[in-house]
């Protein structure tokens, strides 16, 4: 010990404050974590992917293929007008659209399948009532069914075929229509064939009336409030649509590449986006989550 050197002498000491840390932290049991209630962002780009029938893309592949066409779209308006300020304005939108897309192509199909989910639930429901064992109620509703589910039931009838194992092609369909009412009638199904019950009949038609009472209401809100949402929308492209049109007319965009002309247009984008999410935040609806993941 008389031999060792000021280095070894802090390394020594680091470990021993390092053991007895742990030996303390040790002593006191730590309270267990709180399931996620919320789903994250990534779980509502997955649904929201799934829902739209984007195959092959993961919420980070989106990121990057967003990232790329803006990176492209600000190369190719900067080479065109010369002015960066525009071409970063325009390569936000050009990241900005597929996200959009997204939103709006998962929106509309959810709009159809909340009409068409009571209409499959009395499908199963008949099937049941009728003695049709559950694997094959539910592989008849891809050829029965509504015509939005055909191709998810087909997949699970697929499945079934290709494993035997219903609950395992139950997960499959799960996450292949990534829809909370999927997820209820997936779990009652489920503890059907586990644990058997005549009453599932009952639960389902009883679904069914729930379902379609919550698609007129919806329906109906949704009709109301939509020339206000086409108007805030029309609101926000406007201003760039005529940017754009400035931009085919030579010079007439050299004033925006000074520090002013920057300033006006992120003013502007800035009041634009905030006022455009605030109106989606004050009339947005509430949206079934997903809790059975």
């Amino acid at each position: 010990m008389t031999g060792m050197g000021p280095m070894e002498g802090m390394l020594l000491g680091a470990l021993t404050g390092l053991g007895l840390a742990l030996v303390w932290d040790s002593c006191w049991p730590r309270a267990p974590r709180a399931p996620r209630l919320r789903p994250s962002w990534s779980d509502r780009v997955r649904d929201d992917l799934a829902v739209a029938r984007w195959a092959g893309l993961t919420p980070w592949g989106l990121v990057a293929m967003t990232a790329g066409l803006g990176l492209v779209v600000l190369v190719l308006t900067v080479g065109v007008t010369g002015v960066l300020p525009v071409g970063l304005c325009f390569g936000l939108i050009a990241a900005v659209l597929p996200w959009a897309a997204l939103s709006q192509t998962a929106a509309r199909r959810r709009s159809r399948l909340r009409d068409a989910w009571p209409d499959c639930v009395d499908h199963v429901a008949s099937a049941v009532r009728a003695g049709m064992a559950l694997p094959e109620a539910l592989a008849q509703l891809a050829v029965r069914g509504p015509e939005e589910l055909r191709p998810a039931f087909a997949g699970f009838a697929h499945d079934y075929r290709a494993t035997g194992r219903f609950h395992v092609s139950l997960d499959a369909l799960r996450d292949r229509l990534a829809d909370p009412v999927a997820d209820r009638l997936v779990e009652s199904l489920r503890i059907a064939r586990e644990v058997g019950g005549s009453d599932l009949g009952v639960v389902l038609r009883t679904l069914s009336a729930f379902l379609r009472e919550e698609a007129q209401t919806r329906a109906e809100i949704e009709a109301r409030q939509s020339w206000t949402v086409n108007a805030a929308r029309l609101g926000l492209a406007a201003p760039w649509i005529v940017l754009a049109m400035l931009a085919t007319r030579g010079d007439s965009l050299t004033a925006y590449g000074t520090p002013t002309g920057a300033a006006v247009l992120l003013g502007g984008g800035v009041i634009s986006v905030g006022a455009y999410l605030l109106m989606l935040r004050l009339g947005r609806l509430p949206r079934p989550e997903r809790v059975l993941r």
